[in-house]
């Protein structure tokens, strides 16, 4: 399947590689398909590309790279998508990250409020939204 993006151009992509997320993400509620590109430039970045959007490519990463406490609740989320008969253990996790080049002290920082996850089984995916945590939505990311 082709997929046009703006970032890498016109893409021959994997149709079972698609994700799909129902609700859509936040601030992007009506595009419901994604695939998750790579760029050897980038690394440890991957790229959230909508199917639907050429436009629409976000920035994730795992957060577990630079934040190896990171914990949240799944439990509740997880009965919510019918998600109960997957080991919280085998969800892909990752944050939405930002690249800033006007604020040395924030140049990369990632949302871990609303971290995205998905189902590898279903290739489902959800952006979650914690309330009751100490996390912030610009975490800086290579804090010195």
């Amino acid at each position: 399947m082709k997929v046009l993006t703006r970032k890498f151009g016109e893409i021959e992509i994997d149709e079972t590689k698609t994700l799909t997320v129902f609700d859509g993400l936040l601030g992007f509620e009506e595009y419901k398909r994604y695939v998750l590109l790579t760029d050897p430039k980038t690394t440890p970045l991957y790229w959230l590309q909508s199917i639907e959007e050429p436009n629409l490519s976000l920035a994730v990463m795992d957060p577990f790279l630079f934040k190896p406490d990171y914990t949240i609740n799944l439990d509740p989320l997880m009965l919510t998508l019918g998600w109960e008969d997957v080991d919280s253990r085998d969800l892909i996790v990752y944050v939405v990250v930002n690249l800033s080049k006007e604020d040395p002290e924030k140049q990369i920082t990632a949302n871990l409020l609303g971290p995205i996850l998905i189902n590898p089984k279903t290739n489902e995916m959800v952006q979650a939204v914690i309330s009751d945590t100490n996390y912030v939505h610009d975490h800086i990311v290579l804090a010195a």
